[in-house]
């Protein structure tokens, strides 16, 4: 049955207008959860607030195990779906790149445009960054090139790098997560606590991408503050 687009069952001309659609419903969820607060993502790191760790873990294993359900009813042909080719050298460098970005701005591309959107000034600095780091790399592409493309493993996948089958790393994998959850909940009760307060105010909005006029509305954000344990 699936892919959609690919089989021609739903015309390819829907494919930006669906990306669209589900890039606002993302950032919504992101924003209503809390995540478009820098504390957020900073807290994985300084071991006080492992939520986002959680929640991507647990969405990442969702969404695997769905498509190989989907796969075994013969709803979804995964060899149809496109895995991008993996070039080991530069993955290292950009993993590092993108870890200090985290840690130093608290945002990762998906939450600064949700705090751009609610209008965080950090956010709108952290995305001014990303547009600059984007435009950098463009221009200097040619240049490195060749260690981009160096240390090419092709289409790998980890579990054929590992030797094992789909089901069994689908179960490790499971049971990893299950394992670092009880971990990083009993790193969280030894550091100190952050409490998460609301607050509420008035604000006025403009949603971009969906409506030209200005909203007024009451809502609450969530506002770290950091207090010794006692």
């Amino acid at each position: 049955m699936g892919p959609l687009i690919p089989q021609g069952i739903i015309a390819a001309e829907w494919s930006h207008v669906i990306a669209l659609m589900l890039g606002i419903a993302f950032g919504y969820v992101l924003e209503s959860s809390g995540f478009s607060s820098s504390r957020k993502l900073a807290g994985v790191f300084y071991g006080y607030d492992f939520v986002v760790f959680k929640v991507f873990f647990t969405a990442a294993i969702t969404a695997a195990l769905g498509l190989i359900y989907f796969h075994y009813l013969g709803w979804i042909d995964m060899n149809m779906l496109f895995v991008n080719p993996t070039f080991i050298n530069s993955s290292i460098v950009g993993g590092v790149i993108m870890g200090l970005g985290f840690i130093m701005g608290g945002y990762y591309p998906g939450t600064s445009f949700t705090g751009l959107a609610i209008g965080k000034i950090d956010a709108m600095v952290f995305t001014g960054g990303l547009f600059i780091g984007i435009l950098a790399f463009s221009e200097i592409f040619p240049l490195i090139e060749s260690f981009y493309k160096s240390g090419s493993l092709g289409v790998l996948k980890v579990y054929d790098s590992l030797g094992i089958s789909m089901p069994l790393f689908m179960l490790l994998m499971i049971i990893f997560a299950l394992i670092m959850f009880v971990v990083v909940t009993k790193i969280e009760g030894r550091v100190k606590k952050v409490e998460y307060i609301k607050i509420h105010y008035n604000e006025y909005k403009i949603y971009h991408f969906c409506s030209s006029s200005i909203v007024r509305r009451s809502r609450s954000i969530p506002v770290a503050y950091q207090r010794q344990n006692k």
